[in-house]
Formats: C-alpha cells, sequence, structure tokens
C-alpha cells in the first residue's frame, strides 16, 4: 500500500460498544421491550433517542415509515394525509424491531430524535407533504407498547400490566398510563369498538400504538394458556382495535408481523387459524411495509460500523491506488471480463459507496447471501462485518498485512468471532453442515492460531518472492472465498456451485502491480493440487473461456459428519445415564466393607433421593458414590447436594431431622461441578461415536468401521479418565471437637491421579485427617488413647457400635477384626481388662475370642501395680496394703519406698517369696524401662497483646512441646490451636501447617 494514502483502519473510528465487545456486537438484535422497559444493565445503548439516530441510517423507506407517523400524529387537521396502520412483514434480520424502536423514540422523545439525521430527513419529508413544518413535538404523543414476544398469555406481570390479564386489559393499563379508575370504566368492553374508540380518545393525546411480534402472543402463545376465552377475547380485541384505529383521529398503529411466505414457524391448526384471521385484517386495514432494501447494504453498515464518514480525499486515493490492476490487459481479459465486474465502471463511486468494503464482497452480501431463505440480511451482515474489520484493525495496530480494501477473501476465518458470525448468519441451516464447514475452516483454510490449516501453512511456508510483502495471505485469501462460495452451496445465483477460478483469483488481488495474473495462477493451482492443496476440496472441470473450473468444498459423509449429527440427537437423560454406569463401574471398595452408587431421580429432590437410599447400615464401613446426574460440590452449585448430606449425615434440622444412627461410618464420593460439566461433554462425544459405529452406513463401510471403533475406544478411555479426575471430593461426619458439635467435612483431591472412586485412595486421604486409621495402625496402645472415662463400663457392644457411629473415632481399616486385636493385645498387656457383671476379669486366650456383639462382658480400666513389690494390687505381698488415689494415679506410702525384705498374702492367696534388695532394683529398672504413658491435656484462652509474662510462659510451654516431639517423645496428638496475630506471621504459619498436610483456616479480624 502506498504510504501516502491513510490505511482504512485509521481513517474510521470503529464504534467504542464494537471494540469493547471485541468485535462481537451485541446489540444487532433490537429489542423493543428494552428499549422501553429495561433499566440499569438492561437499558441498551439504543433506548437514548440521540445514540439510536446516530447509528441509524436514514434509508427512504424507514423515513418513509416515521414521515407516515408524524403526520398521523402530529399533522393536525391534516392527519388524514398518512396511513393510520402499517404493518412490517420483512423476515427475520430485515429491520424490523430497529423501525419500531425508531417509532417509539419519534413519538416519546421527538425533540431528541428530531435533531438527528433520521428525524432532520422525517421533519423535512413531513414538511413537504403538509406544505408547512410540522410541530417539534408532535403534538405530545402517548405511546402504547405491547411488545408481544415478552408477554406470556394469562401470565401478566405485576410491575407492567397491574391488574390487567388479557391483551385488551394491558394495552388499557398501558394507555391510561395506570389509571385505575379509567382502566375499570372500559376494562368490560373488550369487543366494543365504540368503547374502545372513546377509550382512546379520553387521553386527549395522539397515541401511537406499537405491537411487536404479535404472532408470538396469538400463535403458540395462547395454545400453551389453554384459556379458550382469553384466546377468543384477545382476537376479538385485535380485531376491533385494527377497524378503530382508522377511525379515531391522531392515532397511528405499527404492527410487526412476518409475512407467511418468509416465516415457516410450525403452528397448530387454531395457530393457524388465528394467523390467518389476523392476515386477513391487516390486509383490510393495514398498508405492508418494510424498511430496508438490498442498495442500503453499504450505507447501513457504514452507519452501524463507524463513528463518521471517511474523508472525501482518502476515497479517492484508495480508488485511485487500483486502477493500474483494474486497467491491467492480463487481469481483464482472464479475471474482470470472466466474472462480469460491473463495479469497474464507476470504480471511483463504488469504492466511496461501500468503502472500507470492496464492491466485490459487498455484491455479494446483496446479490448472493441476501438471497438465501435462511439468511437475516441486516443482522447478519452487521455481525459479519463488524466482526471482520475489529480483526483486522486490530492486525493493523500489531503491524500486520492488511487490505486496502476488504475482499471476499479477506474475511479472517481464523477469527472465532468471523467464523462463527458466518456459520450462524443463516446462510447454512443445517447443523450438521455447520459442524463439518466448522471443521474445514479449521483444516483447509486457516486454525485460530493462524499456524495451520493447509491454505494458511502455504502462504508460511512460501519461499522469498518479489510479491510477498504485497499479498502475504494470498493463499489464505483464495481459500476464504472457495469457502465462502462453498457454503452457500448451489444458490448462486447465475453461477453455479462453489467458486470460479476467476473468482478466486480476483479474490486474492491487491492494488500492487507486483502481484500479476500468472502470480495468481500459481497460487490456486497449488491450492487445488490434489497432493499438496486442500484435500476437501473438489473440482468441476471448465469447458473453454465461457466454463472455468470450479472448486468447492465438499461435505460428503464422514465419520466426524456422522458423529456429529448423532450429538444433536442425545438427550441429557442418555448422557446421564451413562455417567452413572461408568462410575458405577468404576468405583472399587478398597478397606471399606460395601460399596453403594446413589442413583440420581429427577423426580424427587437430592434430599429425597439421599434420604430414602437404605445407606444406613450397622457396623460397616461404607463408601457411597453419588450420581453425578443429581449430586455435585462447588462452583456455587452445591447447596442442593450439601443439604442433602446434611440430612443424610443426621445433622438436619426440623422436618430435615432424620434418625440417622450410623452416619459415621459412611464416607461419600461426590463429583466436582465444574469437571462434571467437561465429563458430560465427553459423554455426549462417547455415546454418539457409540451409536455411529452401530449405524449401517458405518458397518457396512470396512473404513469407516475402523475409524469408528478406533475413535470409540479413545473416547471410552477418555471418559473414564475425565470422570475419575472428576470424583474430585470425599465428604464425611466428623468432630473435631471430641466434646463438640458434629460437623460436615470434605476432602479434595488436587492430583489428576487421585479419584473419589477408589476406596483405597480415599481411605489414605481419610487417614491424613484422622478420620480412620490405616492398615496395622489401630494398635492396643491407639485404643487406648481413644478411650475416654465413660468408655470404661461399657459393654464390648457398645464399644464396637461407638467405632462405627461416634464420628470422635476413627473408622477402622478391618473393621471389627481389627478392634478385637486391639482389645485383645490391650487385655495381654494389661492396658485394659474384660469383665463381668460382677466385675470378675474375663480371660481371653485369642483375638477371636473377644465378643464384640456381647451386651454382657464391659471394658475396664486396669488395677494399678503395687509401688512396692510391682505386683497388682489384688495380689501383692507387702505388709501394707497399696493406697489407690480414687483419680486414678496411684500413690505410695513410705513403707513402699523402704528395701527391707517384706513377706505378704496375694489377694487370691498366693504365697510369694520375699524379695531381696537385688530383685527389687532389678524390678525397679524393669518399671523405668516400661514406664507407661501419660496423656496430657490443657486448655487456654489469653489475651497476650502487651502481656510479656504472659507470652513468656506460653513460648516456654511451646518451646517444651518442641523439645517433647523432636526427643521423640510424643506418641499422639490431637486439639485444635486458634491465635490471632500478626497478619505476615499468620502467613507463614499457615504455610507451615499445610506444609505438615494439616487444614488450616485464617480470615480477617
Amino acid at each position: 500500500m502506498a504510504k501516502s494514502v491513510t490505511p482504512w483502519w485509521k481513517a474510521l473510528q470503529i464504534r467504542k460498544e464494537i471494540i469493547n465487545a471485541s468485535g462481537q456486537i451485541d446489540d444487532v438484535q433490537m429489542s423493543l421491550f428494552q428499549a422501553v422497559h429495561g433499566v440499569a444493565a438492561t437499558r441498551p445503548p439504543y433506548a437514548d433517542a440521540a445514540y439510536y439516530g446516530s447509528i441509524t441510517h436514514p434509508t427512504e423507506r424507514l423515513v418513509d415509515l416515521l414521515t407516515e407517523i408524524a403526520i398521523r400524529l402530529g399533522g393536525e387537521s391534516d392527519y388524514l394525509k398518512a396511513r393510520a396502520v402499517t404493518r412490517l412483514d420483512q423476515g427475520m434480520g430485515g429491520g424490523k424491531s430497529h423501525a419500531c424502536i425508531g417509532a417509539f423514540h419519534l413519538a416519546a422523545h421527538p425533540e431528541a430524535l428530531l435533531q438527528t439525521e433520521l428525524g432532520r430527513q422525517v421533519a423535512a419529508h413531513a414538511a413537504s407533504r403538509l406544505g408547512r413544518p410540522i410541530a417539534s413535538d408532535l403534538s405530545k404523543p402517548h405511546v402504547v407498547v405491547l411488545p408481544c414476544d415478552n408477554m406470556t398469555p394469562g401470565a401478566p406481570v405485576k410491575e407492567l400490566d397491574g391488574p390487567a390479564e388479557t391483551l385488551y386489559e394491558r394495552f388499557l393499563w398501558r394507555l391510561f398510563g395506570k389509571d385505575y379508575s379509567l382502566f375499570e370504566r372500559y376494562q368490560p368492553f373488550w369487543n366494543d369498538k365504540s368503547k374502545i374508540a372513546e377509550a382512546i380518545r379520553a387521553v386527549n393525546r395522539p397515541v401511537l400504538i406499537l405491537v411487536d411480534e404479535i404472532l408470538d402472543y396469538i400463535g403458540n402463545g395462547l395454545d400453551g394458556a389453554d384459556k379458550p376465552d382469553l384466546a377468543a377475547q384477545d382476537v376479538a380485541f385485535l380485531r376491533a382495535l385494527l377497524d378503530v384505529v382508522n377511525d379515531v383521529p391522531h392515532v397511528a398503529m405499527l404492527v410487526v408481523m412476518i409475512a407467511s411466505d418468509k416465516d415457516s414457524i410450525a403452528l397448530s391448526p387454531a395457530a393457524q387459524q388465528r394467523r390467518d384471521d389476523l392476515n386477513a385484517l391487516l390486509d383490510r386495514n393495514g398498508f405492508p411495509a418494510t424498511v430496508t432494501e438490498v442498495g442500503d447494504f453499504a450505507d447501513i453498515l457504514r452507519r452501524r460500523l463507524f463513528e463518521a464518514e471517511p474523508p472525501v480525499e482518502v476515497l479517492r486515493a484508495t480508488a485511485e491506488m487500483y486502477r493500474g490492476a483494474l486497467e491491467d490487459k492480463a487481469w481483464s481479459k482472464n479475471v474482470w471480463d470472466a466474472i462480469s465486474a460491473d463495479w469497474r465502471r464507476n470504480w471511483a463511486d463504488e469504492v466511496a459507496a461501500c468503502y472500507p468494503f470492496h464492491p466485490m464482497l459487498i455484491g455479494i452480501a446483496k446479490n448472493e447471501w441476501s438471497k438465501v431463505t435462511g439468511f437475516q440480511r441486516v443482522r447478519s451482515t452487521i455481525r459479519i462485518f463488524a466482526a471482520t474489520v475489529y480483526a483486522h484493525q486490530q492486525r493493523g495496530h500489531a503491524g500486520e498485512w492488511v487490505p486496502a480494501l476488504i475482499g471476499p477473501g479477506d474475511l479472517p476465518l481464523s477469527d472465532n468471532a468471523v467464523r462463527e458470525a458466518l456459520l450462524g448468519s443463516g446462510l447454512v441451516e443445517d447443523e450438521r453442515t455447520i459442524s463439518n464447514y466448522r471443521s474445514l475452516a479449521e483444516n483447509e483454510v486457516v486454525n485460530a492460531k493462524r499456524d495451520g490449516g493447509i491454505a494458511r501453512m502455504q502462504d508460511l511456508e512460501r519461499g522469498p518472492i518479489m510479491w510477498a510483502e504485497a499479498n502475504p495471505f494470498a493463499a489464505e485469501r483464495a481459500a476464504t472465498f472457495v469457502f465462502l462460495a462453498s457454503i452457500i452451496g448451489t444458490l448462486r445465483p447465475g453461477r453455479g456451485r462453489g467458486a470460479s477460478a476467476p473468482e478466486v483469483k480476483a479474490a486474492t488481488s491487491v492494488a500492487d502491480s507486483l502481484y500479476t495474473v500468472t502470480d495468481a495462477d500459481s497460487v490456486v493451482e497449488e491450492l487445488i493440487n490434489t497432493d499438496r492443496g486442500m484435500s476437501a476440496v473438489e473440482i468441476i472441470p471448465g469447458r473453454g473461456n465461457n466454463q472455468p473450473a470450479r472448486y468447492f468444498l465438499s461435505t460428503r459423509l464422514t465419520h466426524r459428519m456422522l458423529v456429529n449429527n448423532i450429538k444433536r440427537t442425545i438427550t441429557d437423560t442418555e448422557r446421564d445415564e451413562v455417567i452413572a454406569q461408568f462410575a458405577a463401574r468404576l468405583s472399587s471398595s478398597g478397606p471399606f466393607r460395601e460399596l453403594k452408587f446413589v442413583t440420581a431421580d429427577p423426580s424427587r429432590t437430592a434430599k429425597e433421593v439421599l434420604s430414602t437410599a437404605g445407606i444406613d447400615n450397622a457396623h460397616v464401613n461404607r463408601l457411597i458414590v453419588l450420581d453425578p446426574a443429581q449430586f455435585s460440590l462447588r462452583n456455587g452449585m452445591e447447596q442442593a447436594t450439601m443439604e442433602a448430606l446434611t440430612t443424610a449425615m443426621g445433622l438436619g434440622r426440623g422436618v430435615d431431622q432424620l434418625p440417622v444412627q450410623w452416619a459415621s461410618s459412611a464416607v461419600y464420593a461426590v463429583v466436582n461441578t465444574q469437571r462434571r460439566g467437561n465429563v458430560r461433554g465427553i459423554a455426549v462425544e462417547y455415546l454418539a461415536r457409540q451409536k455411529a459405529l452401530a449405524a449401517p452406513e458405518v458397518q457396512g463401510d470396512d473404513e469407516l468401521k475402523a475409524t469408528g471403533t478406533k475413535e470409540l475406544s479413545a473416547a471410552k478411555e477418555q471418559l473414564e479418565k475425565a470422570l475419575k479426575r472428576a470424583y474430585q471430593h470425599v465428604v464425611f461426619l466428623a468432630q473435631p471437637d471430641p466434646d463438640g458439635e458434629r460437623v460436615v467435612q470434605d476432602y479434595t483431591f488436587d492430583s489428576d491421579n487421585l479419584t473419589a472412586l477408589d476406596g483405597t485412595m480415599v481411605w489414605k486421604a481419610l487417614a491424613e485427617r484422622d478420620k480412620v486409621f490405616d492398615a496395622a495402625q489401630f494398635t492396643a496402645k491407639a485404643l487406648v488413647h481413644n478411650l475416654r472415662d465413660q468408655d470404661y463400663g461399657r459393654s464390648l457392644s457398645e464399644i464396637r457400635s461407638a467405632f462405627y457411629n461416634a464420628p470422635r473415632l476413627p473408622l477402622l481399616y478391618g473393621g471389627d477384626s481389627d478392634l478385637q486385636h486391639a482389645i485383645y493385645d490391650a487385655v495381654v498387656n494389661d492396658q485394659i481388662r474384660i469383665v463381668d457383671g460382677s466385675g470378675n476379669d474375663v480371660a481371653v486366650t485369642a483375638p477371636a475370642q473377644v465378643n464384640l456383639t456381647s451386651a454382657g462382658l464391659r471394658l475396664a480400666r486396669p488395677i494399678p501395680p503395687c509401688p512396692t513389690c510391682g505386683i497388682a494390687e489384688e495380689d501383692h505381698l507387702c505388709s501394707e496394703p497399696a493406697e489407690v488415689d480414687t483419680t486414678g494415679n496411684d500413690s505410695t506410702t513410705a513403707s513402699e519406698s523402704s528395701t527391707e525384705s517384706t513377706t505378704g498374702t496375694a489377694g487370691k492367696g498366693r504365697t510369694v517369696a520375699p524379695a531381696t534388695a537385688a530383685t527389687q532394683a532389678s524390678s525397679s529398672s524393669d518399671v523405668a524401662e516400661t514406664a507407661p504413658e501419660k496423656q496430657v491435656a490443657f486448655s487456654f484462652t489469653s489475651n497476650v497483646l502487651n502481656q510479656d509474662s504472659a507470652a513468656d510462659d506460653f513460648a516456654a510451654i511451646f518451646r517444651q512441646l518442641y523439645l517433647t516431639l523432636d526427643e521423640r517423645q510424643v506418641s499422639y496428638l490431637q486439639g485444635t490451636l486458634s491465635l490471632v496475630m500478626d497478619a505476615d506471621a499468620a502467613q507463614t504459619l499457615a504455610e507451615k501447617v499445610s506444609e505438615a498436610g494439616l487444614n488450616v483456616t485464617t480470615r480477617d479480624m
């Protein structure tokens, strides 16, 4: 591009709302309802009359429509010079809602709108027809807006409809500005034309009635209400209103209802009858109108996309740049003449009208795209071109190549917004084909990263060449045009299927003379080469100069196409069922004795499902896997699941309080909400491949069958892996403080290699949280440590139950067997006793003899030994009986420290030989070596702020605790510590706690 010519992306300022939306313009589909009723965040920019006027190109038909309304409302005695009822019947995306909003602003904010270019033209046209200027306030009209696409028959919105229910009552409520007395006066007369006319006159102001998308209301809307009386009244009211509007002065009515031949909506017989009736009424009373035509495309685009018109000198300079290429004999003979480029004749004018778009691209949009039935003309074109100019502007700012005029090969398919705007525009209606073209765009043309795609790779790998800088995207531009021509299929008027060779070459052209027709030939030939070019391109051979070769991207059946088509038929129920099947199959119990999968039931709440799942089983550790279809945690979606779990663990309140006894031994595996979404997507892929493989067309094709088998296996593996990762959470009942409240706690696996579906992994994780004992961890010492004072004297069956229903007690790896061994070892080591109902010791000779179901056998504390002779109190031989401290601590007398030989009688009548000093010393040594452990427990609450002595005391305590731990003199720790401290110190301490594998919480004070 010549340096003297300002590029379009500098000469034109893209509208801020487009830049803010990164090219994905979001208010193309305007809403009359939002313009009238939108507030705060829901109030769109076009709700402002001045902004609306600034973005609206004053097309001849729109100006004519608004002029009619202006004269009807504000023309005083000349109101009959304008029509009363107008019907907008264009198809989707034709500008109907845009026109309704313009009419609303004209009547509701006449002074503001008439100051815009659009308003000035309306005022000028009105003055021309009236022979005098029209009043700037249009006699202050009142506007009645019935946005039927936002109104549900029989279900009024109180804020908007007040006491009204029928369409007539909603009309009255808006007509009278919520005046209840007038509303009641005319409410009964829904079919009375004279009363309706009287009601309109009662306003004593001109009235504009806007009825948007009336078919949404009288069609399937009234069917859904299932109220025959309401339907009859609403239709009768519309019939009467359409007759009345013509008879009441200074009343105008604008009705939006797409013509039947342009609207393929399916209607019931009753709804179709109502549609036909209304069509007849509108034909009789109204005047059909459109507000845009094909010739308005370029003007509408530029007004909608850019803040101001381009400078004239830029338009002239840009047009002049292309003179050389357009007048080149080789280009003319082989390209321009072959494609009938009529825009060459008035080139400067065409550039001025289409800038910054190439006339060839605007011609395709006007003459080809607009002919496609599903294409939403103005709306779709604005979306496509807005995304395009934004993407190119970004490239220009980044110093990349940008075309001087955006041509048919310059729609950047690497940009997601551009590609999806094209595919979603209506040019392609079939979902399967859309999906296939999306894949073709990425694989054949250019991918999102702009480092792949066959055409893009040809540009990147092209060697040094003279025109490289002038046209660095030649192959991509050619392929892009082939793509555009292909998505229209056989609908290109007079051109046949796909793109002709001259058209493809034209799409690659630039203003630089270094790029010749010969270069264009080479680019196209390389692109369609069967070995190195686009793999999906099909070629229709040419027949001489009059019938050149044509190219199009094929959408013949592939396995991917079949899978994508089937994916659209898979229901959420099918998807969730296969996920549940996989989750149940992948689950393993590990150390848990029982594994249960709780299946979802959409007809009931999560709480009801879990409460009736039969999971409260006695004396068994259970891993309960919850169906992802109904249960999940995190991402703001966990309330129902947490309420269900809380109830199932017996922590509910009021009506949710259930008599749950064995909640402590139930552990729940729950899926992560966000990862569940990923699993659902993969499950759909799996099901689609499963169904595709079973399809007759695949079974009858060996190649497709081999592909399908391979892809199904990969999809299955991917689903299993994703599902395991998704089961990230473990939920259980805990009691951090043995004397405190029971709470629901959860553990989250951070590693993708761990899953809550694996009972062994779950058990290991819970062992870190002291919820369970791992294998071989539950010893006699651990048993004694976990016993509380009140546990002594309880029966063995109660002790056994406690390890399944008391959350203060960890679950046992081997269940009953672990408990039997621990009790047996403790008895053998004189750490506890088993006694009968009379308090007599009961001997056990093996772990299996510990009868955990017995209600008569109890646990008892061991009898303390005599400090003198080292024999249990009931057997000791000292002359003086040992004193037993009722607190459980041993006490001694002076005689117990004597080293003299003594003789005594055992409690059971045994005779024991006198002990010598030597044997006593030996006994003392043995006692020292096997000194029993002691439990140390203390609690504190203290303010150490500015209390130096208190701080020193606690420092000494924790220093001693550190030394004790460092010397490995502590065998068990349990407790909760809460501190208020300096923020930096708190962060450091929290990190240390986390490094130790402990849970820590911090909060601001």
